[in-house]
């Protein structure tokens, strides 16, 4: 069996796309995509507003997918990706569904948990930690989301 290898570059593109439905629907632009065996098994965008739902994160959106598909409560063996720097809620559940594999676009200075406030993902203290790859398509992901920023600064 062949399996063809996609680039993180590819997989974040997929990732902006979720995120540019988030920013068409007035969601804050995040995407999410989880990747098992070189298959997207799950791909999701923000949808707090819409369900009102402070837990509708792309990522917490997209583990349920993940693990439905799976089947399984563990995704071991997955890589995510996801456009912003996962916050403490998601990155606190993507070690305890044991990813794998992190792959995120901008860096949350103000809420990201994986380098910028905290490191939950690769804390000492736990027992599993991801292995992390940062800035893939940074400029990208970041320019949606002060888009999107922009675009509601000018609403009010």
């Amino acid at each position: 069996m062949i399996t063809e290898f996609r680039s993180h570059e590819y997989y974040m593109r997929l990732a902006i796309a979720e995120a540019e439905k988030a920013f068409k629907i007035d969601e804050v632009p995040v995407g999410a995509i989880i990747v098992y065996k070189n298959s997207i098994i799950a791909k999701a965008h923000n949808q707090r507003e819409m369900l009102s739902d402070p837990t509708a994160h792309a990522e917490m959106i997209a583990i349920t997918q993940a693990s439905a598909f799976l089947q399984n409560w563990r995704l071991s063996n997955t890589t995510v990706y996801v456009t912003l720097e996962p916050c403490a809620m998601c990155a606190g559940a993507l070690v305890q569904a044991r990813a794998k594999n992190l792959v995120y676009g901008a860096k949350d200075e103000k809420y990201g948990a994986c380098e910028s406030t905290v490191n939950l993902v690769n804390d000492p203290r736990f027992n599993h930690r991801l292995n992390v790859v940062t800035g893939v398509l940074e400029n990208e992901c970041s320019l949606l989301l002060k888009q999107f920023f922009l675009e509601k600064c000018r609403d009010d």
